[in-house]
This record gives C-alpha cells, sequence and structure tokens, in this order.
C-alpha cells in the first residue's frame, strides 16, 4: 500500500491533545473547544440516532430528537460541571442522552396531565454519571450503545485509510484487500486477489499485514480522540473489539 502520511493529522504522533482533552480544559469555553466538540458529535452522531431508537421516543423521529440532543449539547457548551482529565467522551454522551431521554418523557407525562415542565440541563455533575436514568434501564442498550460506537469507529478509521489510499494511488489496491479488515466479511482467496492486482501472492500476504497494522493505528487514533489523555487507549481498544463481538439483544 507504500507509505503515504496519514490524512488525520492527529494520526502521526501519540503526544497530542486530544479533542476530548480540548473540551475538559477549556469547558466549552473558547472556539477551539466548541470545535472540538462539534466534531465529536457529527463523529458520533449515529450511535446516539440507533441507541435512540433502540429504547424509543415515542411518535418523534430517532434523527429528530438526537439532532435536538445535540443542540443542546452544543449550546450548552458541553461538559460544564466534568472534572478534566476524566472519563471518556463515550461515557459522557451515553449518560448525557438518557439523562435527555429522561427529561422528554418527565416532560410527555406532565403535558398528558396538563401540567407545565420546567426543562432540566444536560448532567455537569460528572461524565460517568448518568444523571436521571431512564425508567427500568436495560444492560442491553448499554451494549447496543458500545456496538454502534465501535463500529462509528471503524468506519471513521476505513474512511480515512481509503482517503490515504486515494491520495497515494492505491485505491484499487484497498477497496480489493479492505475485505480482509472487516471480521464479518468474506475475502476471496488471496491468490485470486493477486490475480486481479497482478501481483504475487507473497505482495498481497505483506500488503495485507501493513494493512491491518495500519488499521490498527488509525482505530487507536481514532480512540485517543475521545479520551482525556492517551493512558487508557488500549484498555479502550479492548473494550472496542469485545462491544463489536456482541450482538445487542433485540428488545422484546
Amino acid at each position: 500500500m507504500g507509505s503515504a502520511k496519514p490524512v488525520n493529522p492527529d494520526a502521526s504522533s501519540p503526544f497530542v491533545t486530544t479533542r476530548w482533552s480540548r473540551v475538559l480544559a477549556a469547558r466549552g469555553d473558547s472556539e477551539n473547544a466548541r470545535a472540538a466538540l462539534s466534531d465529536l458529535c457529527a463523529a458520533y452522531y449515529d450511535p446516539v440516532v440507533a441507541f435512540i431508537a433502540r429504547v424509543g421516543c415515542g411518535p418523534d423521529d430517532p434523527r429528530d430528537v438526537a439532532h435536538e440532543f445535540f443542540a443542546a449539547l452544543l449550546r450548552q457548551g458541553g461538559p460544564g460541571g466534568v472534572v478534566p482529565g476524566r472519563g471518556r467522551f463515550r461515557s459522557y454522551l451515553l449518560a448525557a442522552v438518557r439523562h435527555h431521554l429522561a427529561n422528554r418523557r418527565r416532560h410527555a407525562a406532565r403535558t398528558k396531565r396538563g401540567g407545565d415542565v420546567e426543562h432540566q440541563p444536560l448532567p455537569s455533575e460528572g461524565d460517568t454519571d448518568p444523571g436521571t436514568p431512564l425508567a427500568a434501564p436495560a444492560a442491553d442498550w448499554e451494549a447496543l450503545f458500545d456496538r454502534e460506537w465501535a463500529l462509528a469507529i471503524v468506519e471513521r478509521s476505513l474512511s480515512v485509510m481509503a482517503l490515504e489510499a486515494e491520495a497515494s494511488g492505491a485505491a484499487a489496491e484497498f477497496a480489493a484487500l479492505r475485505p480482509w479488515l472487516s471480521a464479518e466479511a468474506t475475502p476471496e482467496p488471496q491468490s485470486a486477489a493477486a490475480l486481479r492486482l497482478g501481483m504475487s501472492e507473497g505482495a498481497v500476504k505483506v500488503a495485507i499485514h501493513r494493512l491491518r497494522r495500519r488499521f490498527r493505528e488509525q482505530v487507536r487514533s481514532e480512540i485517543r480522540q475521545t479520551l482525556p489523555d492517551d493512558a487508557d487507549a488500549e484498555g479502550e481498544l479492548r473494550h472496542l473489539i469485545a462491544a463489536l463481538a456482541v450482538r445487542a439483544a433485540t428488545p422484546g
């Protein structure tokens, strides 16, 4: 695949200021922090939509509810009360969306009774504190969120690698070898890929090995952006792998 420079500037060094640490350090009071929070929200919109769709939001469209949630999060500038250096964006986001859904359910209940409602802010007491929980929360929902989160990390990593391959003139090679990066795909025989690419089987094996190594590096880079520092990136990577192995239960 060659040695093209990573498209993602944050992937070039492990000693970086992560997007989440920028948000925590500035508490949303700077343009830099707001931009970092906006990037994170855009990147992990789909896991929130999937979670809302599974948990349920009444007659409303899950994407509309997700848009409402992220708009509130960005308007407030993020986690004003979170202690810097503590917690993952994944944990904060799940807690915040659960809190938001609980507020919506209280509002719907009070409206049905004819009463008004005072909107409560998104949780600021801690990024791992779920605030007011959803009624009868189930571990299955958290497993679903983590799986969708992991899928988002994988898709973002593959997108970066596709751009790298295109920039280095190796788009066809990447497209042919990409199935070897997926646990769910069934790649063609390496001999067939070699024939199609005009390479030897040995060269294809080497290319797949390099591609997998680059993929793992890029996944780590994406993960780092959601942590307060680089200390637990390996632990988060193991959690991501475990989440991908779990099929979320369908509610009965």
